[in-house]
């Protein structure tokens, strides 16, 4: 233990000092000492403390003679580092990404000449290197983050050279070409993100253009022409990718696009890849990203740093970051040692896709796969999509005509709750002949449903139309399942099952359902609201933080592009039929995952249908994919949901709530606008929130 004259020595020291950000290597060794110097501090103020009351009470002179010392240190001690106050606290940052604590940061008072507001980070002219300068404001204590990545996981990048991060940071970028911006990102910058799950790889960073930064690079502020428009990509002999081309870098197959991919062959486990995302190249896309790509460069940083640290940095549409998020949390492959070398090797991680691409079943593929095609199969194909129904119009009764609303209900995020604890199959399918049904394995069977017998109220639940099946049809396990649970006896006449199973989507269901909720409750609608309160937070929720609006929309488009693009179409008019397009090289190329999502979705939405039925009485006009119209005596759910006496939501109807898988109100309209609707032949689920849902919902 130090002396006093030891102590006072070191801390005078200190309180002489001007802060500088010290070497990143020195941090760590900074931040503990700091922790031993305040700890030593504790205890003398203590000792202090206890001796001035013995003093004043008169048992004794004080301890210490150095207590006008102790006075001064204090004093001095805290008019260097004032507390920080409360419009400072309550300024909000992403936990992962907040910036450092007071001894590892610049202050704004040491740079008179480059002051950065908190609020809006003023331009800075350019300097070398990578500079970071942050508002006092974000200067909120975390955890120590991976050395490597200290700036966050990604910039956007302005045209005077200033490269806008996460928690306020704002970086100096030299850079005027593409090459050397991939330099600069990959050696001076601190931009990344460590992996999502021991046995992945770390997240690149994503570095965004602004119409400025592309044209001060070079590249064309827009895509123009007919061949780039429609290829969204630049050509080859473009002098941006000449220069890439020159300074060994290469290009994905996507080419130079919205979304550009610049890398170089690994150097043992360092990875060299940057992400490129060009906003005036429509990179983000206004369904899934609203407003986004209006705001300044900060306030893109902070919308696209909260979805980095909750979700995945962004490396394409939310759609592929989607798919790429379930290989983080489930890499192909692990470390295992080689029994008889004795040295580690790459090998297959259990519970994953693995590495290669697996070809489905002929009833899995679209029409125009190989698989397909080379076999000459005409046995029919699988259809589980979500609902597009809309009740037969003669099926209305008088009483539900006079009802003066019809109200739309929605279910949060239904895809990913279908997602939740569902065991899909991981190895190859093999074709049996009159299998017994077993609801265990996951499959594609061929059953004859023709003879169910259902409400006509009601969509049936085998077809996406919601019409009676005619003959026998392929159907994914879930839904011959559910026909055994409605007490038909199922025989299948042949399946295609996979041996080896697994929950494959539990934790990329966890982080998007964790992303989902939080985001919501940082935008007022928490767990704890009763039903009144929820529909009121809900109608106001979008304007409480646009950014944070956006972060949600974004997620709610991840869950859906990522199912989507488990069974991606060929695109291009230059496509054959018959031909492997790119994506089938993915091992993520699974529609018959996405078939099981899809499936359970849907059955998960006639069960409630069902139940609302028995319970209220209640059939529903129309559905369309997770959106439900009922008509309703009252323009609030609350008018005809079904609550018990103690005034708690029955179980097995639709539940209001903020967690995937419960219901929000999707619109009102009048109960002639939906009959008009019907007549008319189109789905009132489709526009009772004004416009059409689908497209708004990003799907």
């Amino acid at each position: 233990m130090a002396s006093e004259e030891e102590l006072f020595a070191s801390v005078d020291a200190l309180l002489s000092e001007e802060p500088q950000l010290p070497p990143p290597a020195e941090r760590a060794r900074l931040r503990e000492a700091a922790g031993v110097t305040q700890a030593r501090l504790a205890t003398a103020l203590k000792t202090t403390t206890q001796s001035v009351k013995n003093w004043e009470n008169g048992r004794s002179e004080p301890k210490s003679p150095r207590l006008d010392a102790y006075q001064r240190l204090l004093n001095g001690w805290a008019a260097k580092y004032p507390a920080r106050d409360s419009a400072s606290a309550a300024v909000p940052v992403p936990v992962a990404f907040a910036a450092p604590a007071a001894s590892e940061v610049e202050t704004t008072d040491a740079l008179p000449d480059r002051a950065v507001p908190a609020a809006q980070p003023a331009r800075p002219g350019t300097q070398a290197g990578a500079t970071s300068r942050r508002p006092t404001a974000t200067r909120t204590a975390r955890p120590a983050l991976d050395p490597r990545f200290e700036h966050g996981p990604l910039a956007v990048l302005d045209g005077d050279g200033c490269a806008y991060g996460v928690g306020g940071i704002v970086l100096d970028c030299p850079a005027t070409t593409v090459p050397e911006l991939v330099e600069w990102t990959l050696r001076e910058s601190g931009l990344g993100a460590s992996k999502l799950h021991r046995n992945g790889k770390d997240s690149d960073p994503l570095i965004v253009l602004t119409a400025a930064a592309a044209v001060r690079l070079g590249l064309p502020e827009r895509l123009e022409g007919h061949e780039q428009r429609r290829s969204l990509r630049l050509p080859e002999d473009h002098p941006v990718v000449k220069q890439v081309v020159s300074a060994k870098w290469q290009l994905t197959q996507r080419g130079f696009g919205p979304w550009a991919r610049i890398y170089r062959k690994a150097q043992g486990t360092e990875r060299q890849c940057v992400q490129l995302a060009i906003l005036s190249w429509d990179a983000l896309d206004e369904r899934s990203w609203p407003g986004v790509a209006q705001m300044e460069p900060a306030g893109i940083a902070r919308v696209l740093g909260v979805y980095a640290q909750r979700v995945i940095t962004p490396r394409g549409s939310t759609a592929v970051s989607g798919l790429e998020l379930m290989t983080a949390l489930r890499p192909p492959t692990r470390a295992v040692r080689d029994e008889a070398s004795g040295n580690w090797m790459s090998g297959h991680n259990p519970g994953s896709l693995g590495t290669d691409p697996m070809d489905p079943a002929p009833p899995e593929a679209t029409p125009e796969h190989p698989v397909v095609v080379n076999s000459g199969w005409n046995g029919g194909f699988l259809n589980e999509e979500a609902y597009q129904w809309v009740r037969d119009v003669s099926l209305l009764t008088d009483d539900e005509c006079t009802l003066p609303y019809a109200v739309g209900l929605d279910l949060n995020t239904a895809f990913l709750a279908a997602a939740a604890r569902l065991v899909v199959g991981l190895s190859a399918p093999d074709h049996f002949h009159a299998p017994t049904f077993n609801p265990k394995i996951p499959g594609s069977w061929l059953v004859d449903l023709s003879d169910v017998e259902l409400d006509p109220r009601l969509p049936s639940p085998f077809t996406p139309e919601g019409t009676r099946p005619t003959g026998p049809a392929w159907y994914q396990t879930h839904t011959v399942a559910y026909a055994q649970e409605l007490g038909y006896n199922v025989r299948p006449l042949e399946a295609y099952l996979r041996r080896e199973t697994g929950a494959y989507l539990d934790p990329w269901h966890d982080r998007l359902k964790t992303a989902y909720v939080d985001t919501l409750a940082d935008l007022g609608v928490t767990k704890d609201l009763d039903d009144r309160q929820f529909l009121a937070a809900m109608e106001r929720h979008k304007d409480a933080d646009p950014a944070l609006a956006a972060v949600l929309a974004a997620i709610k488009a991840t869950v859906k592009g990522g199912i989507g693009k488990l069974r991606e179409r060929p695109q291009g008019k230059r496509y054959k039929e018959g031909e492997r397009w790119p994506a089938l090289q993915r091992p993520t190329w699974r529609p018959d995952i996405r078939a099981a999502v899809i499936s359970k979705a849907r059955v998960n939405m006639h069960r409630k249908l069902t139940n609302m039925a028995r319970m209220t009485g209640l059939y529903p006009l129309a559905v369309l994919s997770d959106c439900v119209v009922y008509p309703s005596p009252g323009p609030s759910p609350l008018d005809f949901l079904p609550y018990a006496a103690s005034g708690k939501p029955q179980p097995g109807g639709f539940r209001l709530g903020p967690t995937p898988g419960l219901a929000k109100l999707e619109g009102v309209q009048s109960m002639l606008w939906a009959v008009d609707l019907m007549e008319k032949g189109y789905n009132p689920a489709r526009h009772i929130k004004g416009g059409d849902a689908v497209l708004d919902e990003g799907e």
